[in-house]
């Protein structure tokens, strides 16, 4: 007994000495989300609250940004580790970005919608020659716009693109008609119609093959700290079983974040947790998509060669 009382004893004061915590550190990670207020990174909060990221050793710090070219530009100057971005977003890594996707967030762009004025255009033929107004030029928000006006055979130019940054300008905007439609995300959208001071023109729901969202991370990180990156994704998918399994509080924390009513985040919630990966797989027509549209949309030159912009190197093994 007295060697057991001993050996405790021995424990807890080699605990106790300066310079040998009882726990090793957490290892931190800049973590950016392309826009502050869309459901699509409420997991990125919701982990760092129940703790899915620091089970796996790591301590996150969240910024928000107001789109994904000025998010990359802060993955470009060092101040991000992780980037939650969009597929479109990877074309940046074509061009130079010292970046990589290392996971396949979402597929199909369920997320985002164009929303008009009550007053405004009905159809989607009636956007022709209008301004819709997206976050910043390159973004998600942008291809969606000019895929759109692609798809019904107006070349991506047939819609006036208007990039004016957050969310909360482009709705003044909108409400102020000094544009004809905006592209938000569904939060807003079904806010919006609530209040009714919008309608919900397009929802995407035809792209299929697609890559709504993937997870960045700096190459720094990947050549320095590969281990961050797989703890951070085990993290990341830890916490998508957990919104599976728990719509209650789930909604009750986007709805803080997002700033919308619960009756609202539940409709998001159930409009949206299709689109989430549970692997990071990354699909072969998702990317052949992608691939495409960056020469058709003019963000590339040429078309790229897919399998150097990600790397599945780090994805959980299941």
């Amino acid at each position: 007994m007295r060697r057991k009382i001993g050996y405790a004893l021995l424990l807890a004061w080699i605990g106790w000495l300066p310079g040998l915590p009882s726990a090793i550190a957490a290892e931190k990670l800049r973590v950016g989300k392309a826009v502050p207020e869309a459901f699509s990174f409420v997991p990125l909060d919701i982990g760092m609250r129940h703790g899915m990221f620091a089970k796996h050793g790591l301590e996150i710090e969240s910024i928000a940004f107001a789109g994904d070219a000025r998010m990359q530009q802060a993955m470009a100057s060092d101040s991000l580790d992780i980037a939650l971005g969009s597929g479109p977003a990877m074309a940046f890594v074509a061009k130079g970005a010292p970046i990589k996707g290392v996971a396949a967030m979402a597929g199909p762009p369920l997320l985002m919608a164009i929303v008009t004025r009550l007053d405004g255009p009905k159809t989607v033929d009636e956007l022709k020659g209008k301004t819709v107004s997206v976050s910043t030029a390159g973004s998600l928000t942008y291809w969606l716009v000019s895929e759109t006006s692609r798809r019904q055979g107006w070349g991506p130019n047939g819609i006036n693109i208007a990039p004016m940054g957050a969310m909360p300008g482009q709705i003044a905007a909108l409400k102020r008609g000094d544009i004809q439609g905006a592209v938000m995300d569904i939060g807003n959208a079904f806010d919006l119609e609530k209040r009714g001071e919008g309608r919900v023109l397009v929802r995407f729901k035809d792209i299929q093959d697609f890559h709504i969202h993937v997870i960045f991370a700096a190459d720094k990180l990947i050549a320095g700290r590969p281990e961050a990156i797989r703890s951070f994704l085990a993290g990341w998918f830890d916490t998508i079983a957990f919104i599976r399994q728990n719509k209650a509080e789930t909604v009750k924390i986007a709805a803080e974040i997002t700033n919308k009513d619960e009756e609202v985040t539940g409709r998001v919630y159930d409009e949206l947790m299709p689109m989430f990966s549970d692997t990071g797989k990354f699909e072969p027509t998702a990317l052949e998509t992608l691939r495409k549209s960056y020469v058709e949309l003019k963000l590339l030159p040429t078309e790229p060669d897919m399998s150097k912009l990600y790397t599945t190197a780090f994805l959980p093994a299941k």
